[in-house]
């Protein structure tokens, strides 16, 4: 018998003992679901940066956070797609119509909101995405799961992590969110006081 032959026997035993058990071509319905849902959150990401309506860039912006909560829901991470969803969808987003409304920014099509550097943008978002696939890929090379320990995602391993390793980048999250919220005040107060 050849190895190509006894290859796929076994291959045919496997399967007639574990009917559920797939391959790396066939996926389950899980992973057509995050692939679909991604392509929805990629979509209304790009349309979020390319529109030239605010109100619109800001509900296309609440589009791709939704669906990157329901990409951590699908992941099993509960934990963080609630974070997700509060933060993200129910704070920042808040935050950024709160700045529309103050600084009166037009509601229709805005002329000014291409300001012509549509290439350079492109090039330093590829950059970006770049490095940061290949810091993921370089950071996951070697690292290994724990199946005996407490699941991945959940509220206590994500706390752990979060406070024991990743405290300075959170607190930073903070202060850049405080920035963005005195900045919005600060540029209400300006439009006032030249009225």
């Amino acid at each position: 018998m050849t190895g190509t032959g006894s290859g796929t026997g076994i291959a045919t035993t496997v399967l007639a003992a574990n009917p559920h058990a797939h391959g790396f071509l066939s996926p389950t319905g899980v992973e057509i679901a995050f692939l679909l849902v991604g392509l929805v959150t990629l979509g209304a990401a790009v349309v979020s940066v390319t529109t030239r309506q605010l109100v619109h860039a800001a509900l296309w912006l609440v589009v791709a956070l939704g669906g990157l909560a329901v990409e951590y829901l699908l992941l099993t991470a509960e934990f963080i797609a609630w974070v997700q969803v509060l933060i993200y969808v129910g704070s920042v987003v808040v935050l950024l119509l709160f700045g529309l409304m103050l600084t009166k920014a037009p509601i229709g099509r805005s002329p000014d909101a291409d300001s012509g550097n549509r290439w350079a943008a492109i090039a330093v978002a590829a950059a970006a995405a770049a490095s940061l696939v290949w810091v993921v890929v370089d950071a996951f090379r070697a690292t290994w799961i724990d199946l005996d320990g407490a699941p991945q995602g959940t509220t206590e391993v994500t706390g752990e992590i979060l406070f024991r390793h990743w405290v300075l980048p959170f607190e930073a999250l903070s202060v850049l969110l405080l920035a963005a919220l005195v900045g919005a005040i600060v540029l209400s107060r300006r439009k006032n006081e030249e009225h």
